[in-house]
């Protein structure tokens, strides 16, 4: 495997600490990027800033603070987001005001940098979910607000080491059973965390080649995966698939809104996860990011299912 050419770029990256952050990081600093990672104050999860990353403890509505950290910068990424929430509201300040905070505060520097914004392929049905209208509005306060230009990417589901919402799915397709809400001929698009990392240094490499573009992007496998794929990529052919009544998924949607109400826990599961849960597709594909940056997905599913497991076997 070839590796990836030296840089000597200094990138301002937000949601460095999350899953795909930490991938982000990984293949940056591998490249020889200084990456500036920004950290909210009093975040539990600063132990995943790589130590040889910059890191800058400051709030996104912390403009004159966010305006110092990327004086210097050569990019930015905007990767923070938040995929839990009772209502529009709860998704708005990371997903959208954020993007639109941060921009203020590059419009302060000179030259502003380019900025890569990491959305998602529900920004492109607004009316699914308050999630996927958070990333929709986000994508556009980005267009409206960057100042020294920018580019979108939507990527599908994301796996790989690290990930903790593919642990349940891997356990069921290893198990032989898989209990899905969609129709039996759902299919999506699935990319791995280090391709998708590895599209973010393409991005930035190639700039501006891919400047004012939107780009969707996947493991290359064409017409995406359905499940019965999906488990024999994970050792399991055949496998029992048990379709979840919508209306019950979604009267459990509701218990668990109302639950977190009372609780006081932002929820995962809501009647909008529902909806998106239940559409027949989620497929996109990499054509015009490949032809723009020359990037390439290298990981198969199968390759990158195992990967996932044996982190997850070394974690708990």
């Amino acid at each position: 495997m070839p590796a990836e050419p030296a840089s000597h770029h200094t990138v301002f990256l937000t949601g460095a600490t999350g899953f795909i952050g930490r991938h982000i990081q990984a293949t940056l600093l591998g490249a020889g990027c200084t990456v500036r990672a920004l950290v909210r104050p009093g975040s539990a999860n600063a132990e995943h800033v790589d130590p040889r990353c910059q890191a800058v403890e400051a709030a996104l509505s912390d403009g004159p603070a966010l305006e110092r950290a990327v004086a210097d910068c050569t990019a930015v990424i905007y990767c923070a987001g938040s995929v839990r929430g009772r209502v529009l509201d709860d998704f708005l300040p990371a997903n959208e005001a954020g993007v639109r905070q941060l921009m203020q505060a590059l419009a302060g520097v000179g030259p502003p940098p380019p900025t890569l914004l990491i959305s998602s392929l529900a920004a492109g049905q607004p009316e699914l979910s308050d999630y996927a209208q958070s990333k929709l509005l986000g994508e556009q306060a980005l267009r409206r607000y960057a100042p020294g230009g920018w580019t979108i990417l939507r990527p599908p589901a994301v796996y790989g080491p690290g990930d903790r919402e593919m642990r349940p799915i891997l356990r069921m397709a290893r198990s032989g059973w898989i209990a899905h809400a969609g129709p039996a001929s759902q299919r999506v698009s699935l990319i791995h965390a280090a391709d998708l990392a590895r599209a973010v240094l393409a991005w930035l490499h190639a700039w501006p080649a891919s400047a004012g573009r939107l780009y969707t992007l996947d493991d290359g496998r064409e017409g995406g995966y359905d499940w019965h794929a999906i488990a024999a990529a994970a050792g399991r052919d055949n496998p029992r698939l048990l379709r979840v009544p919508t209306g019950l998924l979604r009267a459990i949607a509701n218990l668990n809104l109302g639950l977190s109400r009372l609780l006081g826990y932002p929820p995962m599961l809501t009647p909008g996860k529902v909806e998106e849960l239940t559409q027949a597709d989620w497929l996109c594909d990499n054509t015009a990011l490949s032809a723009d940056t020359g990037w390439q997905p290298r990981i198969e599913l199968a390759q990158g299912l195992r990967q996932t497991l044996d982190d997850f076997r070394s974690t708990t």
